[in-house]
């Protein structure tokens, strides 16, 4: 091996090592600290809790079942994280077209076991996955669709019906800088406030 290629090699080995070092090590602490500094909660995985535990994050969904509890939008992941997605089924799938069928004969099957009406009309996003699998929030519109449900299996009174609609105004987000997104409820808050009622 001549001087020359052993000048290249270690110049090589040096610019590999200062590269590291600097997007490796340097560059992932900057960032890391300064997201910190300037907005700890996000940095941190904007973590909910709730009685002194931690019970989620606001901004990844989380599976409710429990007709107690508001339910988010489906999700094509089954709220999984690391297979989060969207089916990216076309309007014209015959698989899509089952999928929204099933979610409204649920949702229709709920109406009816409560004695609601069931002409209701359902909110899509009550019937359509999100992009992501794992959004947190949910139309008010939704929210509210699903309030006389959970008022009846909570045994509401007339005037907790009334303090549970407004808890979703309460807790409604209105689009960013007033034009940015539609208004939206986060369901984790949501049901949190909700188990306060009681």
């Amino acid at each position: 091996m001549t001087g020359k290629n052993m000048k290249t090699i270690i110049m090589a080995l040096r610019l590999l090592f200062i590269m590291t070092v600097l997007t490796g090590i340097f560059y992932p602490l900057l960032v890391t600290g300064t997201a910190r500094l300037t907005f700890p909660g996000k940095a941190g995985g904007s973590i909910v809790f709730n009685k002194g535990n931690a019970v989620g994050s606001s901004f990844i969904a989380q599976k409710f079942e429990n007709a107690r509890y508001f339910r988010p939008r489906p999700s094509a992941s089954d709220f999984g994280t690391i297979p989060s997605g969207a089916t990216n089924l076309g309007i014209t799938s015959a698989v899509l077209k089952k999928d929204v069928d099933r979610r409204r004969a649920y949702w229709i099957d709920m109406l009816r076991r409560y004695g609601l009406k069931t002409d209701e009309h359902i909110p899509a996003d009550l019937l359509f996955a999100s992009a992501s699998g794992l959004d947190p929030h949910i139309s008010p519109e939704s929210a509210h669709f699903q309030a006389p449900i959970i008022a009846s299996e909570r045994h509401f009174s007339i005037g907790q019906v009334k303090l549970l609609h407004e808890l979703i105004e309460k807790r409604t987000e209105r689009p960013i800088i007033g034009f940015m997104g539609e208004p939206r409820v986060n369901v984790l808050m949501l049901n949190i406030d909700l188990d306060g009622m009681e």
